[in-house]
This record gives structure tokens, C-alpha cells and sequence, in this order.
């Protein structure tokens, strides 16, 4: 084929897309602003061991690289006392992730990247897409301008390709408030016996004053891994403050810190509504591909990229438009995207709710383990539409607060909407077409954020 590709960042998506199209004969270059030795934070992700097997990627076991299986969670609201817990119940063992070091990740992943023929440019730092009309035919970097048939986008939620296409492409270019969560995360010492630690990976649901926040403490044999995420990044004074204070009901986090203490923001919202161009493909956290609960993006987006890839190879015009990648992003929702696009939806109401309300729903049954049980092949919105003897008991109990009554009803009306609509997603591509499903898509999802936030979006931030 000889086509060249041109991967912008060394996302997780991008290296396995870049890998399967490397292996049916293309020619693929991914540039990466870090040096090999900087990519990937210092802490371990949870992913689903079958994407592996999916793209064709060695399992890491077999090249040799550390994983293990992910411990169960208990989920806590603000009132983290015993009572008030809700332990993680699984189904079937394809629930169960494993976790691996995020530099193990980029290693495994780089290495199949490489052994397919994929060329690795690290250390070039990409400026902006390089456009012919409203084509992108490459990229500007601080190393000269590098062309190609295909760009695929994985630099990122703030990538400097999305943000600099075209508006008349009609894709949006940054996440709206309360669409980003800001997560810190570091590894402490372990000053107790974790034999005696009973709740050994607890997250907890608006444990901090003021608006939404998500935390968790995971116990692990020598360490505890700390995350904290809040809508506004916390202060290094805010961070020391929050940990001494969790550290009052969980000895086992440690004062001195071992590794991490990075703060870094993730898309916390549904994904991208256009994500094809004439030339251009977004995949990962640049499509905004994330879980909407749980922030998890790396399992999903590596099972994409074989949509993506396989898109890309039965272009036989070899002109990579629109219209030809297309087929990515139907494949994409029908698959995936419509089963996690209305958990946004989901997560917009969970995150309005107040404390009172957060405990009310976890201490009278509304919100159960099965809702909160969301993992990595568990991307679907049926995880929440499922039949439940206890429904009319939870409904009766939900009514008695009315406020959050009308939440809820509200999450549910707007999930039926987006139904019907994901239904209407064109099967071939038009502009005209795609673009008025797109605006009825990011419509349902913004009037549902701004009657949840009325005052986050009184100056509303361009999109």
C-alpha cells in the first residue's frame, strides 16, 4: 500500500492503531513531544485483559512484563463509616481487570508498535494540524512540517490538532465545565500491616467539601496509592490538607510520599460527537473516549483502534476522507458509543447531587453496587437499565426527596432522548447529515449539564 500515516501523540489508541496499520503494509510515523523514557505517569492503570488479544498484542505475560489482577472496590459516599459501604459484586470473570505500570503499558504497547514497523519520533513536539482547504495533509512541528494521507489523532483532551481544525468541521474543540475532571495521585508509605486493612480499595463519592469529588485509598503490599479528583485542580496545600484528614479514618495512608504527585485533568464527559475529517481521525482521550464514572479510557481505547484500523484498511480509494472514515465512527457507536454516551448523563446527575443527597441514596438503596460495578468491558448504559425486583421500593424511596426526584427523572428522560436519537446516527456520510445528528447529540447533553449547573454556564465557554 505505501500510504503514509502520521500518528500525533503516543496515546494508547494511536500506538495500537499505528501497529495494525504498519502490519497491512503502511506507512506509519508516530511523533511524540516526550522523550521514550518520560511517557506514562508514575502509577499503575486497570484495563481489560482481552483488548490485548482484539488489536493482536501480546498479552504482557508473554514478553515478560509484571501484571496482576485488581482488587475489589467498596464504595463509600460522604459517610464513609461501615454501615454506609457498598462492596463491588461481580458477574463473570470478564468483569475482572488487571493492573499494570503505566510505563509497562507504553512499553508493551511500544514494542508491538515497533515490531510491526511503526518509525517512533519522540522529542517533536507537534504545533498544529497543516491544512489544504479544509483537509488535514499533516503536521507542524518545532521540527519542520511532516505530510501525510492520514492523520490520526491521539495527542490528547487538549490536542493541538482537534483544537485548530477547521470550525466549519463542525467538531468540538474543548470539553465544556464539569466535562474535565482534575485527579491527584501519588503513592505513600504503608505504616500499618496491609493484612489488617479491611477495605482495601475504597472509593469514595464526595468525601471533600464544596462541589463533586471522587477519591479513592488502594491498599497494595508495601504502598497506598492515593487519587483525589475535583471539577477545579486542588492546590498543593489543598492536597496536603485533604490527605491528613482522610488519614484520621485510614492509617494506612502513609505522610511521606514515594512516587507520583502529578495533577492531571481527564475528559469526564460522553464522547465526540465528529471525530472524522477529510485526512483526520481523533481516537482516545483526543475523542474523548473515557468511561464518563470511572475516567478509565486505555481499555476502550485500544479496542478502538482495530474499528479505527480496520476502517482505514478497506479504504480502497485511498483518500482517507470523511466519508471514508466514517465507517470508524459508526462502528465506534454502534459498538460503544451509544452504550457509554448517556452515562454522562448519568455522571452530570451524580455530580450535581449534594452530600445529604449522595448519603440518602447510598444508605436507602437508590444507588446499589450494580450501577457503581462498571469495569472495563462493561461499557453500557444497560449496566443502569437492568431489572431489579427492588425497583418500585427504590422508586418510592428516591420520590421522597424531590429534588433529587427531579435529577433523576431528569437523567432518564434525557437517556430516552438520547436513545431515540442515537438511532437516527446516518449509516453513510453526508456533512449536511452527520452535522445535524452532531448538533442533536451535543444538544441533548449540554441542556441536561446547564439545568443540573445553571450557574457554571452563565458566560458559557466557547466549544
Amino acid at each position: 500500500m505505501g500510504k503514509k500515516i502520521i500518528v500525533a501523540g503516543a496515546g494508547h489508541g494511536g500506538l495500537t492503531a499505528a501497529a495494525q496499520l504498519a502490519r497491512a503494509g503502511f506507512d506509519v510515523t508516530v511523533y511524540e513531544r516526550h522523550k521514550k523514557e518520560d511517557l506514562g505517569y508514575d502509577w499503575f492503570d486497570a484495563l481489560n485483559p482481552n483488548v490485548f488479544q482484539i488489536v493482536g498484542c501480546p498479552h504482557p505475560e508473554a514478553v515478560g512484563i509484571p501484571w496482576k489482577w485488581r482488587a475489589d472496590v467498596t464504595y463509600f459516599g460522604p459517610n464513609t463509616t461501615e454501615a454506609h459501604k457498598i462492596p463491588q459484586q461481580f458477574h463473570n470473570q470478564n468483569e475482572i481487570e488487571i493492573i499494570m505500570e503505566r510505563r509497562d503499558i507504553y512499553k508493551l504497547l511500544i514494542g508491538f508498535a515497533e515490531n510491526n514497523g511503526v518509525k517512533m519520533e519522540y522529542g517533536v513536539t507537534i504545533k498544529a494540524p497543516l491544512l489544504a482547504g479544509d483537509r488535514i495533509v499533516g503536521v507542524s512541528t518545532d521540527q519542520g512540517d511532516f505530510y501525510a494521507d492520514l492523520v490520526i489523532d491521539a495527542a490528547g483532551m487538549e490536542s493541538v490538532i482537534r483544537t485548530q481544525l477547521p470550525d466549519c468541521l463542525h467538531i468540538q474543540k474543548h470539553p465544556l465545565r464539569n466535562e474535565r475532571i482534575y485527579t491527584y495521585r501519588a503513592f505513600y508509605d504503608l505504616p500499618v500491616d496491609p493484612k489488617t486493612v479491611k477495605d482495601v480499595y475504597k472509593v469514595m463519592f464526595c468525601p471533600d467539601p464544596g462541589d463533586f469529588s471522587l477519591s479513592w485509598i488502594y491498599t497494595q503490599d508495601t504502598y497506598t496509592d492515593l487519587l483525589i479528583g475535583h471539577m477545579t485542580p486542588p492546590s498543593a496545600q489543598e492536597v496536603e490538607e485533604i490527605a491528613e484528614r482522610y488519614r484520621q479514618e485510614n492509617p494506612q495512608l502513609g505522610k511521606t510520599r514515594l512516587r507520583g504527585g502529578q495533577t492531571v485533568p481527564i475528559p469526564f464527559r460522553r464522547p465526540l460527537s465528529i471525530m472524522v475529517a477529510d485526512g483526520y481521525a481523533a481516537i482516545g482521550d483526543a475523542a474523548f473516549m473515557t468511561m464518563p464514572l470511572n475516567c478509565s479510557g486505555i481499555s476502550t481505547s485500544i479496542e478502538v483502534s482495530k474499528i479505527l484500523a480496520d476502517a482505514v484498511i478497506a479504504d480502497t480509494t485511498g483518500t482517507y476522507s470523511a466519508e471514508t472514515l466514517w465507517q470508524y465512527q459508526y462502528e465506534f457507536f454502534q459498538k460503544i458509543g451509544k452504550g457509554i454516551a448517556p452515562i454522562s448523563l448519568v455522571k452530570d446527575m451524580i455530580t450535581s447531587l449534594t452530600h445529604a443527597q449522595m448519603d440518602y441514596a447510598f444508605d436507602t438503596g437508590i444507588i446499589t453496587y450494580r450501577e457503581l460495578t462498571i469495569t472495563a468491558d462493561q461499557h453500557s448504559i444497560r449496566q443502569f437499565l437492568h431489572f431489579d425486583p427492588q425497583l418500585p421500593k427504590r422508586g418510592l424511596t428516591l420520590a421522597k426527596d424531590r429534588d433529587l426526584l427531579k435529577k433523576a427523572a431528569g437523567a432518564v428522560a434525557d437517556t430516552a432522548a438520547f436513545l431515540a436519537w442515537a438511532e437516527l446516527l446516518p449509516r453513510k456520510y453526508s456533512r449536511a447529515a452527520v452535522q445535524n445528528w452532531a448538533k442533536g447529540y451535543d444538544k441533548i447533553f449540554t441542556r441536561h449539564l446547564h439545568s443540573l449547573f445553571p450557574a457554571y454556564f452563565s458566560d458559557r465557554p466557547s466549544v
